[in-house]
């Protein structure tokens, strides 16, 4: 009896062992990757469909023997639009799921609540949603469009055009506030008089501008006195709009805009948190005209861009992850700059020969080139990116018709101040 007992102890360590290897064994072939977005809320009308680029790209990688030999093993977070939130998400899966890398954000609101979590854990971050720049950590690399990237060369095209007023609207948050009060140095300095420079302007004691731009809290949804504003300020004719509206907001100001008989001829509004994604909600053949300006648009005719979106398409079909939309789907900025980050990522690791957040950023610091469906691009020492830049008229179906191009754009953070007199 006492042998049998033995012998069956023995069994069961024996087993147990085993199990525990195997487990040892199975963590060993993956890498824990961080993917932390708004899935619910005001921002899921933009965020989700990272989600499931990021999860595309993920099996991509994976399908092709994955990084440094182990698989990617995604860890999904949802901020749900609530940034205080989106901390403690990011606390989560650093110190809980022990990710080797995050991909996420999109207000730079959410970006500032991480931005101390990842510098103090060490992490890595990877940001791919145009912002306002004025930031450098050292523990996020920038996929996004800096200003210079995106709002500087849609209001030089403005400009070229012969527009003389510009109306500044915004959420208010942090990535439109700065980004136009970068605007209002800019339009000064090519000589547009302030008078022109709609939407509202605050001081402080000193007389010092703070706020330039009217603002509304994300989700709003009544327009009307907004649009009003709009229509008398252009009814000389010679106006446009730069809007940093962001989220599901866009839906309401784009029907008043609509509903008051603004039309593109009238006043062109250039939008830059506004994409092919988010105009599967809009009345896009209402839109016809206006402007985006981004690092890439679905139209973009190149071999790249054609297996990019065949193969996300193809990935949509067949995927199981629930809550993901498959009809209708489209490609955007936000997305191309979440697939590149994630290959930028595996290509700095392979380098580095590590999974180590501080080697892996060295590793992007020295440049790294991927090219990718809008072009090449090319990391930098200041951890953001030099890439093609292209501004786009909206047409019926949600696409955009390019109409400018500019190669080899290198990311400046750094704006605000630069063009004072």
């Amino acid at each position: 009896m006492k042998k049998l007992s033995s012998l069956f102890k023995a069994t069961l360590a024996v087993g147990a062992s085993t199990m525990l290897a195997s487990q040892s064994v199975q963590a060993e072939e993956t890498v824990k990757v961080g993917v932390l977005h708004s899935l619910s809320g005001t921002m899921a009308i933009s965020e989700t469909s990272l989600r499931d680029v990021l999860l595309f790209t993920f099996d991509e990688i994976n399908a092709n023997g994955g990084v440094l030999g182990k698989k990617i093993e995604p860890v999904v977070a949802d901020g749900a639009s609530d940034w205080p939130l989106f901390a403690e998400k990011a606390e989560q899966l650093l110190v809980k799921d022990k990710v080797s890398v995050t991909f996420g954000c999109w207000t730079s609101v959410s970006r500032k609540s991480v931005l101390p979590v990842y510098e103090k854990h060490k992490g890595l971050l990877f940001y791919p949603v145009q912002y306002e720049g004025e930031e450098m950590s050292p523990n996020i690399f920038y996929t996004a469009e800096a200003v210079n990237q995106q709002a500087i060369p849609a209001v030089d095209f403005l400009l070229d055009e012969g527009y003389k007023k510009f109306y500044l609207i915004g959420t208010d948050y942090v990535y439109p506030q700065t980004t136009n009060l970068v605007l209002f140095e800019y339009l000064k300095s090519k000589g547009i008089p302030v008078e022109n420079i709609g939407g509202g302007l605050r001081k402080d004691d000193e007389g010092n501008v703070i706020s330039a731009g009217n603002y509304t809290p994300f989700g709003h949804s009544d327009f009307q006195q907004i649009v009003a504003d709009i229509r008398k300020f252009a009814a000389s004719g010679d106006a446009c709009v730069i809007n940093t509206i962001n989220g599901d907001a866009n839906v309401p100001f784009f029907k008043e805009f609509s509903a008051s008989g603004l039309k593109s001829e009238d006043c062109p509004v250039v939008s830059f948190s506004l994409s092919e994604d988010e105009f599967r909600s809009l009345p896009a053949k209402d839109l016809v005209g206006h402007l985006g300006c981004w690092t890439y648009f679905m139209s973009i005719d190149s071999p790249a861009n054609e297996k990019f979106k065949a193969d996300f398409q193809a990935w949509l079909e067949k995927t199981t992850v629930p809550g993901v939309v498959k009809e209708n789907r489209v490609t955007c900025s936000p997305m191309v700059l979440s697939y590149n980050g994630v290959y930028l990522w595996k290509a700095a690791v392979e380098k580095a020969g590590t999974f180590d957040p501080e080697k892996v950023m060295e590793a992007l610091e020295s440049g790294i080139s991927f090219d990718g469906p809008g072009g090449t691009v090319t990391s930098q020492k200041n951890h953001h990116l030099t890439k093609t830049v292209y501004l786009g008229e909206t047409l019926e179906d949600g696409q955009f018709d390019i109409i400018e191009t500019i190669e080899d754009v290198v990311g400046e953070p750094f704006l605000k101040g630069t063009f004072s007199e």
